[in-house]
């Protein structure tokens, strides 16, 4: 992975604490992952999983990196409701994430 890369799945782990500061809910692993994906590879997506599986050991409702692959490896990513995409593309957006799409020439 690149230098340029490696800052950017960097910047995407702190825009997901600056937009979940106590941690993702259970219910919005689904519509995150599935907007993560739009701009991550699989690779950076699985590496997120985990460093969300390790914040969340800190919190009431914890969830294993399993259980997180077993999310993305599930159709269900392809089936968020459009209130769970709106509530999270809130909390992505709060963080700084950049949810619209570059221009395409």
């Amino acid at each position: 992975m690149g230098e340029s890369r490696s800052n950017f799945l960097s910047r995407t782990v702190d825009w997901l604490r600056a937009g979940y500061p106590t941690g993702v809910p259970r219910q919005d692993y689904v519509a995150l992952l599935g907007l993560l994906r739009r701009k991550l590879t699989e690779e950076e997506v699985h590496k997120i999983a985990g460093d969300l599986a390790e914040q969340s050991q800190r919190t009431a409702d914890p969830i294993t990196t399993e259980d997180i692959e077993a999310m993305i490896n599930d159709a269900v990513l392809q089936q968020a409701t459009p209130e769970d995409v709106v509530r999270v593309s809130a909390r992505l957006a709060a963080g700084g994430w950049p949810l619209a799409d570059p221009p395409t020439d």
